[in-house]
C-alpha cells in the first residue's frame, strides 16, 4: 500500500522526446494530463534536450521516522523524492521504535497521509526489534499496510529464522528484501578488504561477508519456492550467484545503488565519511561486474539507499563515523553523468532500471505513459548542468557523496498521482 498526501489533481501539457522503455516507446509528443489522468498523447515536437518519461520508484529510502526527525522526516524525504525525479518510493523500517508492529506502521501511515509529497509504503521488520531471532506478525502487518519485509541494516543471521520468514511470508504474498551480510567476517570493517584498506590502516570488509549470505538466502529461497529481493548488492561473486539462482528457477530480483555503480575503494583514500556505506565501496572488478548485470537485467533495479545522518555524526574520524549516504536528489543526474554520457549504460536502461524495473520487483503498479492511467512523469533536461551542494538540498541532511561535483542532467518537473509535486526554479 502506498499513501500520500491528499491534495488536488493537476492539468497540465508536456512536451518532448517522449521516452517510456518498458513500453517501447521512443517519440516526440505532446502529452496531456486533466485532473491528474493522462487524457491525450498526440505527435508532438522534441525540444532541446528535454525528455519525458515514466517518473521513478525508490524501493530503498531510509525516512528515519519515528525517531531521528532532525535527519528526516517524511515531508523532507519525500520532498527530496520529487525533486530526484520519484513518484513513489518505499521507506525502511529501522526507526526508533522499529516498524514491527501493527500499531507502528498503522501511525506511520496516518502520518504520511498528511505529510508524505509522493506515494510511499512502508516496509515492516520480518525480527521483532531486527534482531533476527522472533519473526514479525506478518499476517497483521500485512493487513495494516506493509509494502514488503526486510531486517534492512541487520541481516537475519539465523538460516532457520530465514527460513521459516520465507515460509510466513506465503501467507502474505508480500516479499522479503533481504541485506545480506555475515557479521562475523564483517565486524570491525569499514573499507573494502584490498590494497587500499591494507594501506589506510582501516578494518577490512571482505565481499564474503555479503556473497556467502547472498547465497545462503537464494538457495533458502529456491528450496522454499519463495521470491525474495537482495539489496545494495556490492560485490562481483554476489552477482554472479544472483545470475546462476535466477537461471535455476529461483524468482530473486536485486539492486544496486548509484555509488556502487560509479565508485570504488579508492574514493575512501580521501578519508571523507561520506565514501562510508555499508555495504563498502569495492573494487573496480566489482563496480564493472555492477555495470554489467544492469545492462544484462540480472540486476533490475537501482536503489539509492538514501541514509540521511545528522552533520555531527559523520563529522568524525572515518571509523567512528556511520555508514550511509543520500542520493534521492542526486541519483539521476550521478547515473546520467557518470554512465550514460561515456556509453557506459544507456540512457533508455538507466530509466528502465529506475522506474519499470523497481516497480516490478514489488509488485508495485509500474509508472506508464498511456491515456487514462494516472500521471506519474517525470520531464528530464538532458543538457542541464548544475553543482551538488548543501543548501540545494530538500533533505534535512547533507552527507552526499557528490557535494561540490558538476553534474549533467537536471530534473525539471516531477508528477506523482497525478499532481505537480515538483518544479525546477528557472536557471
Amino acid at each position: 500500500m502506498l499513501v500520500c498526501r491528499n491534495g488536488r489533481v493537476d492539468s497540465l501539457t508536456l512536451e518532448g522526446r517522449v521516452l517510456a522503455p518498458a513500453q517501447g516507446i521512443d517519440v516526440a509528443l505532446r502529452i496531456t494530463v486533466a485532473d491528474g489522468v493522462i487524457t491525450a498523447i498526440e505527435p508532438g515536437r522534441a525540444d532541446g534536450g528535454l525528455v519525458v518519461a515514466p517518473a521513478f520508484v525508490d524501493p530503498h529510502v531510509h525516512l528515519r521516522t519515528p525517531g531521528r526527525e532532525d535527519e528526516e522526516t517524511i515531508a523532507s524525504g519525500t520532498a527530496a523524492a520529487a525533486a530526484g525525479g520519484y513518484c513513489a518510493i518505499l521507506a525502511m523500517p529501522n526507526t526508533d521504535p522499529v516498524v514491527d508492529s501493527a500499531a507502528v506502521l498503522g501511525a506511520l501511515v496516518e502520518r504520511a497521509r498528511d505529510e508524505a509529497v509522493v506515494p510511499t509504503g512502508f516496509m515492516a521488520a520480518i525480527s521483532k526489534g531486527q534482531r533476527g531471532e522472533e519473526l514479525t506478525e506478518m499476517a497483521e502487518l500485512a493487513a495494516a499496510g506493509a509494502a514488503a519485509f526486510t531486517d534492512d541494516g541487520r541481516p537475519v543471521e539465523s538460516a532457520g529464522v530465514m527460513s521459516r520468514a520465507l515460509q510466513y511470508s506465503a501467507v502474505t504474498d508480500l516479499r522479503l528484501a533481504l541485506h545480506c551480510e555475515e557479521p562475523a567476517l564483517s565486524r570491525g570493517g569499514h573499507v573494502h578488504e584490498g590494497v587500499v584498506s591494507a594501506e589506510l590502516g582501516i578494518g577490512p570488509y571482505p565481499s564474503s561477508a555479503e556473497s556467502l549470505m547472498v547465497e545462503r538466502d537464494l538457495a533458502l529461497a529456491g528450496a522454499e519456492a519463495r521470491p525474495l529481493h537482495l539489496m545494495h548488492l556490492s560485490a562481483r561473486e554476489s552477482v554472479a550467484a544472483l545470475e546462476r539462482a535466477r537461471a535455476a528457477g529461483v524468482a530473486a530480483t536485486g539492486e544496486v545503488t548509484p555509488h556502487h555503480l560509479v565508485l570504488t575503494d579508492e574514493a575512501v583514500r580521501s578519508l571523507d565519511t561520506n565514501t562510508k556505506m555499508n555495504p563498502p565501496l569495492r573494487a573496480a572488478s566489482d563496480r564493472d561486474a555492477l555495470r554489467d548485470a544492469l545492462r544484462r537485467g540480472v540486476i533490475t533495479c537501482i536503489a539509492t539507499d538514501h541514509a540521511p545522518h545528522a552533520r555531527h555524526e559523520k563529522d568524525a574520524p572515518f571509523e567512528e563515523a556511520p555508514f550511509g549516504v543520500t542520493g534521492l536528489e542526486t541519483a539521476f543526474a550521478a547515473l546520467h553523468t557518470h554512465l550514460v554520457l561515456p556509453g557506459v549504460v544507456s540512457l533508455e536502461t538507466l530509466l528502465e532500471r529506475m522506474s519499470a524495473g523497481p516497480a516490478r520487483a514489488f509488485g508495485l503498479d509500474e509508472p506508464r505513459i498511456e491515456v487514462g492511467v494516472r500521471a506519474n512523469l517525470v520531464a528530464l533536461d538532458l543538457d542541464g548542468e548544475w553543482t551538488v551542494t548543501e543548501d540545494g538540498f530538500r533533505s534535512l541532511s547533507a552527507n552526499s557523496w557528490l557535494l561540490g561535483e558538476r553534474l549533467r542532467g537536471r530534473v525539471v518537473t516531477t508528477v506523482a498521482d497525478g499532481r505537480v509535486v515538483y518544479e525546477a526554479a528557472t536557471p
